[in-house]
């Protein structure tokens, strides 16, 4: 049979599974960082000086424009998780990819094999 075998079929599943199992998502990174102020006679202008923070910073893009928000401590304990789920999921959907890819370029490479495998499975069901 052209496409996937047995144990790709159930690669895909215990993906599938994992990607419903994904709670909620926050996009973007969370960072801590420490910055300079505006001010030009604040100490934080001085070489090797203290720097104001540490602030939690959310960096994402939304409509194709970098959008970064300070977000409380509170904030980041109650969505920190969230942040996380984006990360396995992306991770989930790039073995999904990797497996179909593997699949088509297995399949593309074995023309001859995959039309034998599909005749052998249509005659096997009649």
């Amino acid at each position: 049979m052209a496409g996937p075998t047995e144990r790709e079929t159930r690669a895909q599943g215990d993906l599938a599974q994992r990607l419903a199992a994904t709670g909620f998502v926050l996009p973007g990174s969370l960072v801590t960082r420490r910055m300079r102020c505006g001010k030009a006679n604040c100490h934080c202008h001085e070489e090797g000086a203290e720097l104001h923070g540490p602030y939690l910073q959310w960096t994402r893009t939304v409509g194709g424009k970098t959008m970064t928000q300070l977000l409380s401590e509170d904030l980041v304990t109650r969505y920190r998780g969230w942040f996380e789920n984006a990360r396995q999921l992306h991770e989930t959907l790039r073995q999904l990819e990797k497996l179909s890819a593997a699949i088509l370029e297995r399949d593309r490479r074995e023309p001859s094999q995959a039309r034998s495998r599909r005749n052998d499975n249509a005659q096997n069901s009649n």
